[in-house]
């Protein structure tokens, strides 16, 4: 499946899961949420692929595990940005980190081009507000930590899904590494989902949606793109909510959201996407 398609799908079950959590954030502290999330999708993913099957070499092994505390903060400062921030306005300073990737790993002017456009484009289809309340200091100082981990993501990513012991495997040590690192700070929070079956079954679909299925899928996609190209695939994600939003809620895009669209596009196609790295010669992840 082409790498577009897989990012459609990717953010297409992270939508479903963002509207699952909405529900919980009245219930549970959206750090405690966020860090749910990950807990939950360790245990499935750990359960999935058995890590200690696999004979590990230290360097991977560390690159795994510093990979899954930066994505369980990412995730973490996240939930608490878009706590004290417009939805909007967080979605549009977090794609400065995939910005700062392609910017500095980009071959050429084709990439460093495509990520300018895709940013305007994200701006754009965010409806971004600076109309912030009175405790935005707290959503911006998160946000901007969210950006520099998505940068960090993409980098550490890729090295975790071309190792020899990388892909799907490879996330699922690093999700067990995150839950653990931040379960002394964040784990009490959560303790409603011992007391509620209906919440503790929210939470696994959350995590499921919001975490297990796009982050494999975004493991094959790494394997098989460059950082650069990767950075700008992510503006399919926002692209792909105003879609979903137009089909399913009748939230037709007008105006610049439309505009939005096009360069998203525009940039996809400009960045040349069937200029993929060829396929890995290393062993695939075992399923």
């Amino acid at each position: 499946m082409p790498a577009p398609l897989l990012f459609i799908l990717s953010g297409l079950t992270q939508y479903v899961g963002a509207a699952l959590a909405v529900g919980i954030f009245g219930t549970i502290a959206a750090a405690s949420v966020a860090w749910l999330r990950i807990a939950v999708s360790a245990v499935v993913l750990v359960a999935w692929q058995r890590p200690w099957r696999v004979r590990w070499h230290l360097p991977d092994l560390r690159v795994a595990v510093v990979f899954g505390v930066v994505l369980a903060l990412m995730n973490v400062a996240f939930y608490i940005a878009i706590d004290h921030l417009p939805l909007g306005t967080a979605v549009a300073i977090e794609f400065l980190g995939p910005v700062a990737v392609a910017a500095v790993t980009g071959r050429g002017w084709r990439d460093r081009v495509g990520i300018g456009i895709a940013a305007g484009g994200v701006v754009l289809l965010a409806g971004v507000s600076l109309e912030t309340g009175p405790d935005a200091v707290v959503g911006l100082v998160a946000i901007l930590v969210s950006a520099a981990c998505w940068a960090a993501y993409i980098v550490l990513g890729r090295r975790v899904a071309r190792a020899a012991n990388g892909g799907i495997t490879g996330l699922s040590v690093a999700m067990a590494a995150g839950a653990v690192v931040f379960a002394p700070f964040l784990a009490g929070g959560a303790e409603p989902v011992l007391h509620d079956a209906r919440l503790a079954a929210l939470v696994v679909a959350i995590a499921l949606c919001s975490s297990v299925v796009p982050y494999a899928l975004e493991q094959v996609v790494l394997r098989r793109v460059r950082a650069a190209t990767f950075a700008i695939l992510l503006a399919l994600l926002p692209a792909t909510a105003a879609v979903v939003g137009a089909v399913v809620l009748q939230q037709v895009p007008h105006g610049l959201e439309v505009v939005g669209l096009l360069l998203v596009s525009g940039a996809i196609v400009l960045t040349g996407l069937d200029r993929e790295d060829p396929p890995t010669t290393e062993a695939p992840p075992p399923a």
